[in-house]
């Protein structure tokens, strides 16, 4: 088995079973995925400022870097060492009590991808290791995997993992994790656009079970201003849903029915968005018209990515990264939504 885990106590790269390989490695994989800069006035964080995630405990714009979801206050946040075994078609995870041996298989018909990403479920039974008697499991859990279609030093370029639950009457236990293999060079001056597909979980606070979310998301980067920061701006469009078995869930504007508008980057002047290790953040908002034809917030969120490779010359680089986005479902009284999505982008 080819295996590869993010050391927690080192936050950084390590590798299992002597193997040499970085973190969701793919070498054999019969399934490939679907500098610092800044302006000329350092409008970059060109380093030393504190990390966004937790991950990587020093980075740098010539090295690899992995971040995962920071601890929440209720502990939910528990997902930093995962592992793809192509040999098998398997995902595993640690650190999650009551879901499976630890194993998520490859989900079935339809939903053996979401969007991009490959979609994986735990046991829903494991065995008392002493007596054989079946003990059930916290269900469903959830594992969502993006891998870039291009290669660094033979491996991916950028990866993201999200594990979810629909076993909690809360948001339940899981977390993210996301990844650039190797270094990044910015440019300094002139204008980029990166766009992909975008694939995500949702959960619930007051209500079980789970839905997925796909979509179509662009970003794009002005590197020359604002003369304090670099200007980025974005979108994620093309929301659709769909429910734990697979099907289509209808959207709709009225009450009572599910909303996913378009999600716009929050765009600010003066605060960094991208630091001089090609880290990208961001506050992420969507609204609605309420039943006064006024415009009203619906969804608040983050984005949290790494840019990846040479994006002073082509192809252009990509960019990895992790959306989490919060509100109400207009379907149930008191039940909010936890949406948790994935991306890899590319300057096509």
């Amino acid at each position: 088995m080819i295996r590869s885990t993010l050391a927690v106590a080192a936050l950084a790269l390590l590798t299992a079973c002597g193997d040499g390989q970085p973190f969701f490695d793919e070498a054999t994989d019969p399934e490939p995925g679907t500098g610092t800069g800044g302006d000329d006035d350092g409008g970059i964080d060109t380093g030393g400022a504190t990390p966004p995630l937790p991950g990587t405990a020093s980075p740098s714009a010539d090295a690899s870097i992995v971040r995962f979801e920071p601890s929440a206050a209720d502990g939910s946040s528990l997902v930093q060492d995962v592992a793809y075994d192509p040999a098998t078609d398997t995902f595993s995870v640690d650190g999650i009590g009551f879901d499976g041996n630890n194993v998520y298989t490859r989900l079935p018909g339809t939903l053996r991808t979401i969007g991009p990403a490959r979609a994986f479920g735990a046991s829903l039974v494991v065995k008392d290791a002493l007596t054989g008697t079946p003990i059930t499991q916290i269900a469903p859990y959830r594992a969502l995997y993006g891998v870039s279609r291009n290669r660094t030093d033979g491996e991916p370029t950028t990866s993201y993992a999200i594990v979810r639950t629909g076993g909690y009457v809360g948001y339940g236990f899981g977390g993210f994790v996301y990844q650039r293999n190797g270094g990044v060079s910015l440019p300094t001056t002139g204008q980029a656009g990166f766009s992909g597909e975008y694939a995500g979980i949702r959960v619930f606070e007051n209500r079980t079970g789970l839905e997925y979310t796909t979509g179509d998301m662009n970003i794009l980067i002005d590197f020359e201003d604002f003369n304090a920061n670099d200007a980025v701006r974005a979108q994620i469009t093309n929301r659709a849903a769909i429910d734990q078995a697979g099907n289509a869930i209808p959207l709709g504007n009225g009450d009572g029915q599910l909303r996913l508008p378009d999600v716009g980057w929050v765009i600010q002047e003066g605060s960094p968005t991208i630091n001089g290790n090609g880290e990208l953040t961001g506050e992420l908002r969507s609204v609605t018209l309420n039943d006064q034809g006024a415009l009203e917030t619906y969804e608040t969120g983050t984005f949290n990515g790494l840019i990846a490779g040479d994006a002073t010359k082509r192809p252009g680089g990509e960019i990895v990264g992790v959306v989490v986005l919060q509100s109400a479902d207009p379907r149930f009284e008191g039940v909010n939504v936890q949406e948790t999505g994935g991306v890899v982008l590319y300057r096509d």
